[in-house]
């Protein structure tokens, strides 16, 4: 990545512990701005744009639009998941603005949170300081990054919608992050989503079926620490404020 696409916030303005807002929105015309140069300059240069970087500036523009492009709670079927298990080390992956890592750090869990978008990271951090929670943030391409081995008790991945040939080295390098006794929770939009008129990625190359995840988690063989016991997959249909959906639940367990 070029100095011209790192984007620092580590010194953000701040009035009575709170970000400012008309701090906030100048950083987001900044962002906006930074975001267009990059093409242009590119363009201009005619340099192709690398797979991995026209992905996080995607991310990086949609994060940047007015609104917050996730929900402000967390996830449900995360929360029913997390609630049986006593606290402990939990990672994020592919956090987006930190609505479910900053929720588990409010129940005593030790959170990493990982993202690609630099401004999703920026949106995260406020979000904790709001909340009164440290969390470690961390700025990846989850598709090429690797977690430390045998290091959490949660691993989540909530939407993250892959195609399979990206997401099966995801979830193998998940499963190896759990510790003994460790469960991996992975929500996503279901291939039958866009049949109820659901929210979400119309692609099917992308979109979730609880069976295929499944066997992607206990694809391992013998005393391999990515094979997992596989507790739920399951079709879940939820209507709420937001309309129908059909998402896939998989919850995963390494074996102590």
């Amino acid at each position: 990545m070029s100095p011209a696409c790192v984007l620092v916030f580590d010194d953000e303005p701040h009035i009575g512990g709170r970000v400012d807002a008309e701090a906030e929105a100048a950083m987001t015309i900044w962002i906006r701005t930074t975001l267009h140069r990059e093409a242009r300059d590119r363009m201009s240069e005619h340099r192709p744009e690398p797979a991995s970087e026209e992905r996080r500036r995607s991310w990086d523009e949609r994060h940047a639009a007015s609104h917050p492009i996730e929900a402000s709670h967390p996830d449900p079927l995360l929360v029913r998941e997390a609630e049986r298990l006593a606290p402990g080390r939990a990672i994020d992956i592919a956090c987006g603005d930190g609505r479910n890592a900053v929720w588990l750090a409010e129940r005593g869990w030790r959170v990493t949170g990982v993202d690609f978008s630099a401004v999703a990271l920026h949106r995260a951090r406020q979000r904790a300081e709001r909340a009164g929670v440290e969390i470690d943030w961390r700025q990846h391409d989850v598709v090429e990054w690797t977690p430390a081995e045998s290091a959490f008790d949660l691993v989540s991945l909530i939407y993250l919608q892959l195609p399979p040939e990206e997401r099966a080295g995801v979830l193998a390098r998940a499963a190896r992050a759990l510790a003994p006794g460790g469960r991996v929770v992975v929500v996503g939009h279901h291939r039958r989503n866009p049949d109820v008129g659901g929210h979400g990625p119309r692609d099917l190359h992308v979109l979730h079926d609880p069976d295929e995840i499944a066997a992607e988690l206990a694809g391992g063989e013998g005393d391999d620490p990515g094979r997992l016991v596989v507790e739920r997959a399951e079709e879940v249909f939820t209507e709420d404020e937001g309309g129908p959906r059909i998402d896939s639940l998989v919850v995963a367990r390494r074996d102590a």
